[in-house]
């Protein structure tokens, strides 16, 4: 269950620090945020990244738990980027070749 927790804040945090760039805020929502509502993403992410570090080196201590951790946040990195692959893929028109 830790797992499942750590990999959901983890992918919380990567979807938080990617819609803290202006790129995925034209892609996603059509418009850039304001300064500030970036920086609170951005600072946002890395929080959530901190806490899933957290937890995840409470339970498991820092040997494993740093490897693991390592997974967590490699897996939902992965996940964020084809997210956001397949949102601006099913967005983009189709060209008939």
């Amino acid at each position: 269950m830790m797992h499942v927790l750590s990999l959901l804040i983890c992918v919380a945090a990567f979807a938080a620090l990617a819609m803290a760039t202006d790129r995925a805020q034209s892609d996603v929502l059509g418009r850039e945020l304001p300064a500030s509502q970036s920086k609170a993403l951005r600072s946002a992410g890395w929080a959530l990244l901190l806490a899933s570090l957290a937890l995840v080196v409470s339970v498991q201590g820092w040997g494993v738990g740093l490897v693991s951790y390592s997974g967590h946040t490699s897996f939902a990195a992965g996940v964020v980027f084809v997210a956001l692959i397949v949102h601006q893929r099913r967005r983009a028109p189709r060209r008939r070749g």
